[in-house]
């Protein structure tokens, strides 16, 4: 599940890249804004993402 979520946060970052160049091409701020808050939504999950690899089980633990 985990890869599927950051592969679905990539391109949501590519996504929003897109926008930002085309809304810098057509010259509409609005346009460009919605895609750079696109990437930093995308970027806030991927964070999101990464805290809970940390508390995840690698596997099963060894006796000591």
């Amino acid at each position: 599940m985990a890869g599927t979520d950051k592969a679905r946060n990539k391109t949501e970052k590519v996504k929003g890249k897109a926008k930002q160049i085309l809304g810098r091409v057509v010259r509409d701020p609005t346009l460009q804004t919605k895609g750079i808050d696109q990437q930093r939504k995308a970027d806030l999950k991927d964070a999101g993402e990464k805290v809970k690899d940390v508390f995840r089980p690698r596997g099963p633990r060894r006796p000591r």
